[in-house]
């Protein structure tokens, strides 16, 4: 069964892209079929995964103004098990487009029902920001992933995402959740990261994953030569910690 999750919060520089990036490559190789959506106008999921987002003629803003169906924007096989819907620039203009248009809230949900059935997962890469996009994101999702940066200003915003979440759930998306919260560029050396994660634990009812993103140069490197972590070094520490997070959400899928 096909469980679709939206990578979101409306900090920005949290690990969102970095998250979708590496979970999405480390799920591919224990097996599992995955669609990316990238809805980020800055397009960075797309370009990580090595597609020049200036050059695609159908992408995620085609899509949702109806301009392409969801099968014309699919880009097949951007990694081996991977799907992706490309983003860039173009879909900052679409908030505006779709002003008056009817139920645009549900847009990416009508589409995804067509092709949902042929991935294990779907993740989309919500932009720093609560706008329509996001709301789009939501309401095509069953869960919401949570990437939180081990930094004093870690609960900054977070009230405010459960709180978008829960009127999503209210009023759009009765069955969305969230999956988990799962911190990024963790420190082990610093006793920050541990307050930070102590600090956010005493704070939260949701869950939060075992698994900790660390601080890594490796993982940091890898978009710009367009691979995942489990591609680009695949020994290394942010390389581990992907595949460990992969484990814990196929745990989950398995509880249910």
């Amino acid at each position: 069964m096909s469980r679709t999750i939206a990578v979101a919060n409306q900090k920005g520089g949290v690990g969102k892209t970095t998250t979708t990036i590496n979970l999405s490559a480390a799920l591919a190789e224990k097996g599992r079929k995955i669609l990316i959506i990238d809805i980020d106008p800055q397009g960075n999921t797309t370009s990580g995964y090595g597609v020049d987002k200036n050059k695609e003629e159908n992408t995620i803003y085609e899509l949702m103004l109806d301009d392409c169906t969801i099968n014309e924007a699919i880009k097949k096989d951007v990694y081996p098990g991977i799907d992706l819907i490309p983003a860039n620039v173009n879909l900052a203009a679409a908030e505006i487009e779709l002003i008056g248009i009817d139920k645009k809230e549900f847009i990416l949900r009508d589409a995804l029902d067509f092709v949902k059935d042929d991935y294990d997962y779907i993740f989309l890469d919500c932009p720093p920001s609560l706008n329509v996009l996001t709301v789009n994101a939501m309401v095509a999702s069953d869960t919401v992933l949570v990437p939180i940066q081990c930094e004093y200003y870690a609960l900054e915003g977070l009230s405010q995402l459960i709180h978008t979440i829960n009127l999503v759930r209210e009023r759009l998306n009765e069955h969305l959740d969230v999956q988990g919260i799962v911190f990024t560029m963790y420190d082990s050396r610093t006793n920050l990261s541990q307050e930070v994660v102590e600090n956010v634990k005493s704070h939260v009812t949701q869950k939060v994953y075992n698994t900790m993103i660390p601080r890594n140069v490796r993982l940091a490197e890898a978009p710009s030569y367009g691979e995942p972590i489990t591609k680009y070094d695949p020994k290394s520490a942010g390389a581990e910690a992907y595949r460990s997070l992969a484990d814990e959400i196929i745990a989950d899928e398995k509880k249910e």
